[in-house]
């Protein structure tokens, strides 16, 4: 069965919701006392999604430890499903590079007693040649490896990029699409495409420093443990401040970011308000500059004084942690000192370790850094993820044996249809039924928010009603395919969209190019008056914004999008509000050209110009999701009714005594 709307997920309870700062006109800066006579403002809220945050904040040094296993195996299963041999490269020449790491620093000893011996200065150095070369050749292939794990790891990035991008794309444009009307669920993809995306590779190329951190770490712990087993466990003791550093900051940073997504998705959104040319003139119209500018300071500044205490808050573990873990450094070199005093190394063995521990030292900064962004990187890619999981729950379920979508159907039935959409508390459609039968043009009317529109998506297969079927013919739409069902239907929309694609793109639509169809429908459509004044032609680029770009009129872009439909010549073509851009001879042509087009197939048709209503073979009227009323012109207004109240006040405006 394809999949059903679900009721809203069930999340943790958060405070109540407040008035977000752009629906107040005070200032509503935190500690502002409210002005005599009017109500306080509210402050910035958190969203019920960031709820699980007090969970996060008790994330301690041994939870990241537990954690970090399942991240690193996330980290390299993504990699290696991106490159195989790239990904075995950059970690198999990490760990080698490791083994030359170690090798060196134990050879520091053969150079170390060579140039300490009591012999004459020229035999020291001559003693100390073979040790030297072998150092530095181990240190040299050290970095020549770590150089090709480098362009290794550095191909990984855009290959994993383009896995996660198209995983996250596949399902925004495959999910349900009542899925799209869940606000949580566009938090979430929001959260995803953001910062989440990007954190994929992040983490990659972190776990692979990890790697690399780890390797070094043990080539040094592992040289110091040959030189004297009593400074190894000191090494390892400077971990824990760093760890604890980087496991709190990182801690911070991301419950801070989690806070400020509902702050950043509403300062995006009037950013391009600002900047976008079609609201460039309504800006201007009506002076809503200073508004607009007055919010997006508002939320800024919120965040500025946000981030600015997360900045605060991190410098003050860095610094206690820097502390911390320079005194577990000084403990190292004490001891050292404390084993030279006793006699327990000999002095060249104590250089060697003190190359050792420094080696060590930086291995574990950068191990511990990488560990941290590791960890920080996760949890952003753990949204990802989370966000992946529940879209999937979201996608129409593959049907089992499917039956054929009818080529050409008799007739299409709505049976006691409702539906409800996610998050709503009442249903849009309650028992709907109604009959679109082959050749015909069935007209569905109502007032704003009547649910003419999602009756139409229900009936298109964009919509799946909660109960209640649709059918083709004897075929419900439960068992066809909905991709297969789409490519049944042509639509004119309102809502259309200007695709920043030539003319003879926005006509064709990913379809093939039939030039002598795409003139046919261009023509029906009326098109052809504004394909004709372009100065390519069909080839004329529709956005200003690139290059020999053109833009359209409203009403120009209504007859391309009429267009659009026309020339996927379908059985079934919905219009949906066709003419709302139009004026009145361009409306009546239009209309004249649906009826022309309609010969053979079956038109949806919804309009608030009930003057055009008259043609159809029959009309519904819809209130508040019910059906009230059906039938054709002539009787629908000799009942009255909604439909007779709503066309005599239509054409009591053109005075206008009786319908024609």
């Amino acid at each position: 069965m394809p999949f059903r709307p679900r009721a809203p997920r069930k999340k943790p309870k958060a405070p109540p919701p407040q008035t977000p700062p752009e629906q107040s006109g005070q200032s509503g800066q935190p500690g502002q006392a409210a002005q005599p006579g009017k109500p306080e403002r509210p402050k910035l809220s958190e969203h019920r999604w960031t709820a699980h945050t007090a969970e996060l904040a008790q994330t301690s040094v041994r939870q990241v430890a537990r954690r970090l296993p399942a991240l690193v195996g996330q980290a390299m299963a993504l990699a290696w499903r991106a490159n195989r041999l790239d990904t075995a490269a950059a970690v198999g020449l990490n760990v080698l590079a490791g083994l030359f790491t170690a090798f060196g620093l134990l050879a520091t000893t053969g150079v170390l007693t060579a140039l300490f011996s009591a012999a004459p200065t020229p035999d020291r150095v001559r003693d100390a040649l073979p040790s030297l070369l072998l150092v530095a050749g181990a240190f040299a292939l050290q970095g020549g490896l770590q150089a090709a794990a480098g362009w290794a790891q550095a191909r990984l990035e855009p290959q994993i990029e383009r896995i996660v991008e198209m995983r996250l794309y596949r399902l925004s444009t495959g999910i349900d699409l009542a899925a799209l009307d869940d606000p949580d669920f566009l938090d979430d993809m929001k959260r995803a495409e953001t910062r989440g995306m990007m954190a994929a590779p992040t983490m990659v190329r972190h776990t692979i420093d990890l790697v690399t951190g780890l390797s070094g770490l043990v080539a040094a712990a592992g040289a110091l443990g040959v030189l004297h087993p009593a400074l190894l466990p000191l090494l390892l003791l400077t971990a824990v401040p760093l760890a604890w550093a980087a496991v709190r900051s990182a801690r911070m940073r991301y419950l801070t970011i989690l806070t400020l997504v509902p702050s950043r998705r509403r300062r995006g959104i009037l950013a391009d308000l600002m900047t976008n040319r079609t609201q460039a003139a309504e800006v201007r119209s009506f002076t809503v500059r200073d508004l607009l500018l007055r919010q997006y300071e508002e939320l800024a500044t919120h965040e500025r004084d946000v981030e600015l205490d997360l900045t605060r808050r991190q410098a003050v573990t860095r610094v206690a942690g820097d502390g911390l873990q320079g005194i577990a450094g000084a403990l190292v070199y004490v001891a050292l000192g404390f084993l030279l005093w006793q006699g327990a190394v000999p002095l060249a063995v104590a250089g060697a370790a003190v190359f050792a521990i420094r080696t060590g030292r930086t291995s574990l900064a950068n191990l511990v850094y990488a560990v941290n962004r590791c960890y920080e990187e996760g949890l952003y890619f753990a949204d990802y993820l989370r966000f992946c999981a529940e879209a999937d729950k979201r996608l129409p379920v593959p049907v089992a044996s499917p039956l054929p979508v009818p080529a050409r159907f008799g007739v299409i039935r709505a049976e006691n249809v409702t539906f409800t959409y996610p998050g709503a508390d009442a249903p849009s459609l309650r028992d709907v039924s109604v009959e679109l039968r082959r050749g015909e043009i069935v007209a569905l009317v109502g007032e704003n928010g009547s649910g003419k529109t999602t009756l139409a998506k229900i009936l298109a297969g964009l919509y799946f009603p909660q109960s209640g079927r649709v059918l083709w013919d004897d075929v419900p739409l439960a068992r066809v395919d909905p991709e297969e069902l789409r490519e049944r239907i042509a639509v004119v929309a309102q809502d259309h969209t200007h695709w920043p694609m030539t003319a003879r793109q926005n006509v064709i639509m990913g379809r093939p190019d039939v030039a002598r169809a795409v003139d046919a429908a261009v023509a029906a459509s009326g098109a052809d008056e504004v394909i004709a004044e372009l100065a390519h032609g069909y080839d004329t680029l529709l956005d200003r914004r690139f290059d020999g770009g053109a833009e359209l009129s409203g009403g120009q872009w209504q007859r391309l999008a009429a267009a659009r439909g026309f020339y996927r010549d379908e059985p079934l073509l919905i219009c949906d509000e066709p003419s709302a851009a139009l004026d009145a001879r361009a409306e009546h042509a239009l209309f004249e050209r649906i009826r022309s087009h309609a010969r053979g197939r079956t038109v949806l048709l919804i309009t608030h110009r009930l003057a055009s209503v008259r043609m159809a073979d029959r009309v519904y009227v819809l209130e508040k999701g019910e059906i009230v009323g059906h039938g054709d012109h002539l009787r629908l207004m000799a009942e009255g009714g909604l439909y007779a109240d709503l066309y005599t006040l239509q054409a009591s405006a053109y005075h206008a005594s009786t319908p024609p």
